[in-house]
């Protein structure tokens, strides 16, 4: 990745240790390993035609995240 992250917009910090973009219809999430000072986190972009939104997510929260995130989609597909 250049200086520059998504779009026009400069990066700040540190280039990512890894990245994933993920395109649905109207919406794009960009998941960016970083790190700092205080430790590992993941980024986590969502672009709506140029207009983004952004969460850090400390790497001490991700799995318990990650557990609730899938809870979620299981509710989900038993509602169907």
């Amino acid at each position: 990745m250049s200086m520059f992250g998504y779009g026009d917009e400069p990066q700040r910090g540190a280039p990512p240790l890894h990245s994933e973009k993920i395109m649905g219809e109207r919406k794009i999430f960009f998941l960016d390993l970083k790190e700092n000072d205080r430790g590992r986190f993941i980024k986590i972009t969502e672009d709506v035609r140029g207009r983004r939104d952004t969460i850090m997510l400390p790497m001490e929260t991700a799995e318990e995240f990650l557990d609730a995130l899938q809870r979620t989609m299981q509710v989900a597909r038993e509602m169907e």
